[in-house]
């Protein structure tokens, strides 16, 4: 199902290569150099492994526990680096729209734009998503199921837009943390569309009495092989160089220094599956 994107996303290489995909890069962009800096030594470690690569940086963070929270550094100018990232670096690029005016806007920076999870149900919202052309990008709400995401899709496919990832990053557990369902992967692969595990949202704590989002990094590799397993087609992981200092989801994010390793590791689980495929191996019954 990859290749269901190659064919809109520039720059998106090693489609071939039968890796996984991978959207990466910061909660929030925060800075032009920073940003730069993690969409090259991103690039540089995806070419390595043959691994297709988006970038990731939201452009403004809207959905925040408190109003001291940080939200960015200005739409325009965080739209501007995002198409720097693109340009320069070659890769395509990633971020969120919370309202439906905002499409348009950002669709002019980037190349898929994504609906945040709370917001998978808004109905006006996806059809502007859908009529800019780009991918859209789709997160499963953590208050729904896999089956039910049918309907976000049927929404941008009827609005003239074929080109739909689905996105899960769990359930709500509780009022404080989220739970992976793996079923939900191949009920929404069902759609024909690709899908994609959110490893790092998926382990947030949300809710917190502080106001601020607490997280569990140190299961990241965890969820994250779980997902290959299963078969997702690519991965979502916010990565930082320093997540101690992050403007945004520290608590839940990959150090940077830690990438190439995960992915590393990750390859040589795809290619299990893959092997086991090719030898024959009936899947385990559902």
């Amino acid at each position: 199902m990859i290749n269901q994107l190659a064919n809109v996303l520039p720059h998106f290489r090693h489609t071939n290569s039968g890796q996984f995909f991978l959207m990466a890069g910061p909660c929030v962009i925060e800075g032009e150099d920073m940003a730069l800096r993690i969409a090259e030594q991103v690039r540089t470690i995806t070419d390595r492994l043959q691994i297709p690569y988006i970038f990731k940086g939201s452009y403004r963070k809207a959905n925040r526990s408190r109003l001291d929270s940080y939200t960015g550094i200005g739409d325009e100018k965080a739209l501007r680096i995002l198409q720097k990232v693109s340009r320069e670096i070659g890769v395509p690029t990633v971020t969120d729209i919370h309202e439906s005016e905002e499409a348009a806007m950002a669709a002019e920076y980037v190349d898929v734009l994504q609906i945040p999870a709370f917001l998978c149900r808004q109905t006006d919202l996806l059809i502007a998503a859908a009529k800019t052309g780009k991918v859209v990008n789709v997160k499963k709400g953590q208050f729904l199921s896999g089956e039910s995401m049918q309907f976000a899709v049927d929404k941008v496919r009827q609005s003239g837009n074929p080109h739909v990832i689905l996105t899960d990053r769990g359930n709500s557990f509780g009022y404080s943390d989220l739970v992976v369902d793996y079923r939900n992967l191949p009920i929404m692969r069902g759609f024909d569309v690709p899908v994609v595990m959110d490893v790092t949202h998926s382990l947030q704590q949300p809710n917190q009495s502080s106001g601020v989002t607490g997280g569990k990094p140190q299961l990241i590799e965890t969820i994250a092989k779980a997902a290959i397993a299963v078969g997702a087609d690519g991965l979502f992981i916010e990565t930082h160089p320093t997540p101690a200092t992050a403007k945004s989801d520290g608590a839940n994010m990959l150090a940077l220094d830690g990438l190439e390793a995960l992915l590393r590791k990750l390859t040589r689980v795809r290619a299990a599956i893959q092997e086991g495929g090719a030898a024959g191996i009936a899947p385990m019954p559902a």
